[in-house]
């Protein structure tokens, strides 16, 4: 395992990690081995399409037809009146 040094960290910093690792029931140290493990976890991950990644959080919502396209449509203004 390899270990890392934190120099110049500010005190309030390592208070509030302390007080992070208190509410979480486990030491500081585990505490900023947990905060660091979350930092990196999508590090690999290659970022997909915008569209695709709406598309993958709704998938199974249960949309039954398609929506149409609107490229090249005029643009409009949100309407929330009811007709």
């Amino acid at each position: 395992m390899a270990q890392i040094l934190i120099r110049q960290l500010e005190d309030d910093t390592k208070a509030k990690l302390q007080q992070l690792a208190r509410q979480h029931g486990r030491s500081t140290e585990e505490e900023v081995r947990e905060i660091l493990r979350n930092a990196v976890r999508n590090v690999d991950d290659r970022p997909g399409r915008l569209g695709s990644r709406i598309a993958s959080r709704f998938e199974g919502v249960g949309l039954s037809e398609d929506i149409p396209e609107l490229r090249g449509e005029p643009l409009q203004p949100a309407r929330f009146d009811e007709e």
